[in-house]
């Protein structure tokens, strides 16, 4: 359990297991939707396997990695969600969607 945990606390490997939430992707791909050098995230992907976080799957010469299981996507779901009630105001997911529209619309004028 704390290894795992340790692996949340690397925003790369959080934004990758959030990128991974109910779908799968090569390491080109997790690069590009993380902003970071697929070198980079092959590395935390590898650290991600050996917590058991994430699994694979090789097509031809290709390698699409997933969330190893359901409760994967929740602990980090969960983390997020609390990481989101530490700051100001109301977390954007619990705005109605009046209020949303024009939080975006805001953050696009600024």
């Amino acid at each position: 359990m704390v290894e795992g945990f340790r692996m949340l606390a690397d925003g790369t490997r959080v934004r990758i297991l959030w990128a991974l939430i109910g779908r799968e992707m090569s390491v080109n791909e997790l690069a590009a939707e993380v902003g970071k050098a697929p070198a980079s995230v092959s590395q935390h992907l590898a650290k991600l396997r050996m917590t058991r976080m994430v699994q694979t799957r090789r097509e031809g010469t290709s390698v699409f990695y997933r969330l190893e299981n359901e409760h994967i996507a929740q602990l980090v779901t969960d983390a997020i969600h609390n990481a989101e009630h530490l700051g100001q105001g109301v977390p954007g997911r619990h705005l109605p969607d009046s209020d949303l529209l024009q939080l975006h619309r805001a953050a696009e004028g600024a």
